[in-house]
């Protein structure tokens, strides 16, 4: 069945950008309706379906088919509603009003199928937090960001997103959209968001790939592609932060949290990458492992803290993790995966043979993997570097990993696996003694931790 044509009653560029996310043709008609800021007795949820709906509906009266889109988005603080400003002035007392303040964003969405009648509404709040500004810092913002189309003047997804400290709620609606919301709303009306024809995919991967700029990376030596800005790499770190925070609980001990982060911001200060703002933090989990999220979050385990010996260890390991994010490992890796994703997808009207796609699975896995040993070897290197740079022994890297390598030769012996994701024990040691211009000896060309296991007499 032929798609219906869709119609955004919005000239937003963000919520333009953002209704390409779903793979749909549509067409933009500005409703040019004045939305109402504040009506007696009616709550801010009610007022912006209202807006959204006036809309939705005036753009559907010069339609005789179709699907029309609208919404209002108004940030709130305290009982005062902020909308778009009309001038700088305007933009510049409505940002330092809502400077270090909590406050809601809401968006009314409406939805109108024109020939069937059928019109539906929802809402979607969410909660940002805001660090203070000073006025310099606001002035430095509006140089670099137009704020008159953006309600409450800044912009999430943009050099606004460096303002909030957190947000709980849907990220999208606070750029003015909520994505999750509108297609459960198309869903229920029929709109087919997941029959992607080949025009569609290309149109997702020209999307996709608009953005992307060509970067000198100072520690691999390479001119490097990433389609994922600063901006979208802090957001995409702090949404996956605070899941990560839902699922595991930080230790409670606040000695243990300030010496793990007062120690990685040694290491951040003589990393090579300045452009995020590092986090560390412990979580009260027992496995030995760390992980390292993009935008500058690093997260350890309390059985890796309790594993060190010493703050030379530690230091190696929270710079091991460090030297991921300053490589934007993560980055470059979620790039392959959204690339092999829609290179599948392009390729099922084409061969539906099972043993094809199967072959093209194992190769992608083959290359994922591939990279991760790399990525690791680098991470090793640079992790001894800035170690050393910030003032401690490298040579923790080393005595770290060797207890890694003693546990794995003490561990009941695994089926073999040819696909292993990280590089053998003795190989990250004989990294870290080249980058401290240690001469190596014979042994540390051996992976001595694949020996037979024998189980011990009791």
């Amino acid at each position: 069945m032929k798609q219906k044509p869709i119609y955004l009653a919005s000239d937003s560029k963000a919520r333009r950008k953002l209704l390409r996310l779903f793979g749909l043709k549509f067409s933009v008609i500005p409703s040019r309706i004045k939305e109402d800021d504040f009506i007696e007795g009616m709550s801010f949820a009610q007022l912006v379906k209202r807006n959204a709906r006036r809309k939705a509906e005036a753009v559907a009266a010069r339609l005789k088919k179709g699907i029309v889109i609208a919404a209002d988005t108004i940030v709130v603080q305290g009982k005062k509603v902020f909308g778009k400003p009309k001038d700088l002035a305007s933009a510049s007392k409505m940002l330092k009003y809502l400077s270090g303040k909590t406050q809601w964003i809401y968006s009314g969405l409406c939805v109108i199928d024109v020939e069937k009648k059928i019109t539906k509404l929802a809402v979607e709040k969410t909660k940002i937090y805001m660090d203070h500004l000073q006025d310099k810092e606001i002035k430095g913002y509006f140089r670099c960001v137009n704020p008159l189309d953006k309600a409450g003047s800044f912009d999430i997804q943009g050099k606004g997103g460096f303002f909030i400290r957190r947000i709980d709620g849907c990220f999208y609606n606070v750029v003015g959209l909520p994505v999750r919301r509108l297609y459960r709303m198309l869903k229920e009306i029929g709109v087919r968001i997941f029959s992607f024809s080949i025009f569609c995919i290309l149109s997702l991967v020209s999307g996709l790939f608009s953005g992307c700029s060509t970067e000198y990376n100072v520690v691999t030596g390479q001119q490097e592609v990433f389609y994922y800005s600063t901006e979208r790499e802090i957001a995409l770190g702090q949404a996956m932060a605070k899941e990560i925070e839902k699922q595991y609980k930080p230790v409670s001990d606040p000695l243990i949290q300030e010496k793990v982060a007062s120690i990685g911001k040694q290491i951040a200060t003589v990393s090579d990458r300045k452009d995020v703002n590092y986090e560390f933090k412990v979580l009260e989990e027992n496995e030995v492992n760390a992980v390292a999220l993009p935008g500058g979050y690093v997260y350890v385990f309390k059985g890796l803290v309790e594993k060190i010996s010493n703050d030379d260890e530690l230091a190696a390991v929270l710079a091991h993790e460090v030297g991921h994010i300053v490589a934007r490992h993560s980055i470059k890796r979620l790039q392959a995966i959204m690339g092999y994703s829609l290179m599948r997808l392009l390729s099922i009207p084409l061969s539906e043979n099972s043993e094809v796609l199967a072959t093209s699975d194992a190769a992608f896995t083959t290359l994922l993997l591939g990279y991760s040993r790399e990525d690791e070897l680098l991470a090793d290197q640079l992790g001894a570097r800035y170690a050393k740079l910030a003032g401690y022994n490298p040579r923790g890297m080393i005595s770290f990993l060797e207890k890694l390598q003693e546990d794995n030769r003490r561990k009941p012996p695994r089926p073999k696996n040819y696909l292993k994701t990280h590089p053998f024990t003795a190989d990250r040691i004989r990294v870290v003694k080249q980058e401290l211009g240690e001469s190596l000896s014979f042994t540390d060309y051996i992976n001595v931790e694949d020996r037979p296991y024998e189980k011990k007499a009791r």
